[in-house]
């Protein structure tokens, strides 16, 4: 009976680790593809061969010369730094407003405000593009940053924590003297670290990799984003693909770092915001 049961659990194992495999390969053999054809010559692409005959690291460089990549890469980033610290800030003053306080008709509008999840991006992008042309805020870095500063779904994630910590926080501030806003940002936002650590990390990686909302508004080469000028590159000078992946490697140098120093932070702040409520 025993050895059954160890035979069932052996064959269950090996197949979770066959699977689990599968998916690692295929997640990580386009990023060597990558890799490898970054250092090749153009006219080695097209064999098929997976390692380089001859390395050529000179592609990294002569992406710099080719384009501004230092400009789209700061670029970028900047505009993701400023998208995450505002929709970080506004989600949790959403949050807290809709999780600490009690006001008449909270849930309702707190479903409403939640039903704006299901509106696809592209239903928005217009009356958006319209507002930036009337506030005259086209071809800049406010244009991009403003209409993505706002989401329901920072609220939601920092509502569902926010409604895990202790009311009694709040009522022995308030008989210390403490306002609302003193509460906000001196015993609910501290404690909130983890959800907001998820959220900023959620946040930039969607900024930073934004490319059609940038396409339309960004006319000048000099505030065009990684994305956008990525392609710009792609289709002024032909299709160096050896380039091209020098490029893209580089391009996902801020991600990962990002997500390698704040993973822990990441998975925390979702677990524990998916189980408050």
């Amino acid at each position: 009976m025993l050895r059954n049961i160890s035979r069932q659990t052996l064959l269950k194992n090996a197949g979770t680790i066959a699977l689990l495999s599968f998916l690692a390969a295929s997640a990580v053999i386009p990023l060597l593809w990558m890799l490898f054809t970054s250092f090749k010559p153009l006219q080695e692409i097209e064999n098929g061969a997976l390692l380089p005959k001859s390395w050529h690291p000179e592609n990294y460089s002569a992406v710099f010369r080719q384009v501004p990549f230092a400009r789209y890469c700061m670029n970028s980033v900047f505009v993701a730094a400023w998208v995450t610290f505002l929709s970080c800030f506004t989600s949790a003053m959403g949050a807290y407003a809709f999780a600490r306080l009690d006001w008449k008709g909270r849930d309702s509008v707190f479903k409403l405000y939640l039903g704006t999840l299901m509106v696809p991006g592209v239903v928005t992008m217009i009356p958006n593009y319209t507002l930036m042309v009337q506030f005259h805020l086209m071809d800049s870095f406010t244009g991009l940053i403003i209409p993505s500063a706002f989401g329901a779904f920072g609220t939601f994630l920092l509502r569902q924590y926010m409604l895990g910590i202790p009311r009694a926080l709040d009522e022995a501030a308030e008989m210390d003297g403490a306002s609302h806003w003193s509460i906000f940002l001196d015993v609910v936002l501290p404690l909130s670290k983890p959800g907001l650590m998820a959220l900023a990390i959620l946040t930039f990686l969607g900024s930073y990799g934004s490319f059609y909302w940038p396409l339309i508004l960004i006319k000048s080469e000099s505030l065009r984003t990684l994305p956008v000028g990525m392609m710009v590159f792609d289709s002024i000078y032909g299709r160096e693909t050896n380039l091209l992946m020098a490029a893209s490697l580089m391009s996902l140098v801020p991600p990962i770092l990002l997500f390698l120093f704040g993973q822990k932070h990441l998975i925390r702040g979702i677990i524990l915001g998916s189980v408050k409520g």
